[in-house]
C-alpha cells in the first residue's frame, strides 16, 4: 500500500471517528454581564443608530467572528463625540467603537471625529464599525493608517 493511499485511508477513518458537530451557538455563560460598546461618529444617539451597530454584531457573529459571542449580550451606547460624559466614560468603558460611513464623506467625517476624540484626549484604540459590504481596501486601509500616523490612535479594522 502506498503512503499516499494509506494517509487518505487514515482521514477517511478519522473522519468517520468524530462525533457530529453540535450546533454552533454564540450564546454567553449565563449570567454573564452585558459588554458595552461606546460608539461615536454615528448620525446621532438614538436607538436607531445603536440598532445599526447591533445588526453589525450579529453579522460578525454569524460570519464566525468568535469575539463577538452572543451579539445580544453587547449594549450598544451611542455617543456624540461633543458629549460632556466622555471623560467619565473613557474611565468607565474599555471597548470603543467608530462608525463609518460607505458614502462620499465617509473618510472626511470619521476622521474629523477622530480629531475631535484626539483633542479631547478620547480612547486611543477604537473598533471600526461599518456596513459588512465595505472592503478593507480604500477607505478603511486609509482610515486606519491616518489614524495612526497623524493622531496615535489604532482602529481596529474586522473588514476581509
Amino acid at each position: 500500500m502506498s503512503a499516499v493511499d494509506q494517509a487518505a485511508g487514515l482521514r477517511q477513518w478519522a473522519g468517520s471517528q468524530r462525533a457530529p458537530d453540535a450546533p454552533r451557538t454564540h450564546a454567553a455563560p449565563a449570567g454573564a454581564p452585558p459588554r458595552t460598546l461606546v460608539v461615536v461618529g454615528l448620525p446621532g444617539t438614538t436607538p436607531d443608530q445603536a440598532r445599526r451597530v447591533t445588526a453589525l454584531l450579529e453579522h460578525w457573529a454569524a460570519q464566525g467572528q468568535r469575539w463577538v459571542s452572543d451579539p445580544a449580550r453587547w449594549r450598544v451606547v451611542p455617543l456624540a463625540v461633543t458629549s460632556p460624559h466622555l471623560p467619565a466614560l473613557l474611565d468607565q468603558q474599555p471597548r470603543w467603537a467608530l462608525w463609518i460611513g460607505s458614502d462620499p464623506d465617509a473618510f472626511r467625517r470619521a476622521f474629523a471625529v477622530l480629531r475631535r476624540l484626539h483633542a479631547r484626549q478620547g480612547p486611543r484604540r477604537l473598533l471600526a464599525v461599518h456596513a459588512p459590504e465595505l472592503p478593507r481596501r480604500g477607505l478603511l486601509n486609509n482610515l486606519r493608517q491616518a489614524a495612526w500616523q497623524c493622531l496615535g490612535i489604532d482602529l481596529l479594522v474586522m473588514a476581509p
